[in-house]
């Protein structure tokens, strides 16, 4: 008797079945289990390896790519679910960041008339988001002082996470490098003097924006209290970040580079603008 199209005896299945237990980091595979149009079937395989281990992720797409004659081979499941959703955020995330960035260029150019300010100003923003993100891996998937936070060990940081706080985090940066930036403008439009408005700038802003920092550094480690591992890696990352924005970012490496620039910072480019320095006088 012919075995029907689809059953656990069409040499088809059983192909199938030995390819995926033979396959390299499967533990077990349950029997197929036959779907009511008799022409699909199902079966599981366990992994030797936690769901989360980069090593799953590569059995899944392993699994994808096998090629067993007559059978089309789909693989679903939470596991496959999670590598896909990475893959595709590993995908769109550069274009998130260069739209995001060049964005924010845009808008600080049409507020400060400064390309070079501008433009620091949109890359500055990005060493405090990597500060969070170095943290974040560093606690939850190597597991480095991952107790403090009260979990047991390392976890999986999920792949949506780094998206969501790349726009948090951005937005936020972005609030202190613009009060940051319109107090120096300020301050060099009055006395033409470069060094002298970064140095009353950052004397003028400083204090607020230390508070500011204080109290959403406070409120955002308060989430590392709560038991759900994600939003721990939330509060932990955003807390990082503010903190690495107000005291390097803004304290340091703003100030120190816009005093290196010096004139190049207010640089316009077009005829007016050459004709407005000339008029602003002497700057250091």
């Amino acid at each position: 008797m012919t075995p029907p199209a689809g059953s656990g005896a069409d040499p088809r299945v059983t192909g199938l079945t030995a390819r995926v237990a033979g396959t390299a980091g499967v533990a077990r595979v349950t029997p197929v289990r036959l779907a009511d149009d008799g022409r699909t079937v199902a079966l599981t395989a366990y992994p030797r390896t936690a769901p989360s281990d980069p090593t799953t992720a590569a059995l899944v797409r392993t699994l994808r790519a096998a090629d067993v004659p007559g059978v089309a081979v789909h693989v679903g499941g939470a596991t496959a679910t999670r590598v896909d959703l990475a893959d595709r955020v590993g995908a769109r995330m550069p274009w998130v960041i260069a739209v995001v960035v060049g964005l924010s260029t845009v808008l600080l150019y049409a507020a400060f008339r400064a390309p070079v300010v501008a433009v620091k100003a949109a890359v500055m923003n990005l060493v405090s988001i990597g500060a969070a993100y170095g943290v974040l891996t560093a606690v939850f998937a190597w597991g480095w002082g991952v107790g403090l936070t009260g979990l047991s060990g390392p976890v999986p940081v999920e792949s949506y996470l780094p998206m969501m706080l790349f726009a948090l985090l951005f937005g936020l940066s972005m609030d202190y490098e613009v009060f940051l930036l319109t107090a120096v403008q300020e301050s060099w439009r009055v006395t033409g003097d470069n060094r002298v408005a970064v140095r009353e700038g950052l004397a003028g802003t400083g204090r607020v924006i230390t508070s500011a920092a204080l109290i959403m550094v406070t409120v955002f480690a308060g989430f590392v209290l709560q038991g759900d591992p994600v939003i721990k890696m939330f509060g932990l990352g955003m807390a990082v970040a503010v903190a690495v924005d107000a005291t390097v970012v803004r304290g340091l490496l703003v100030p120190a580079t816009m005093a290196l620039l010096g004139r190049a910072n207010w640089w316009r480019p077009g005829r007016r603008s050459r004709v407005g320095e000339r008029l602003a006088g002497p700057s250091s």
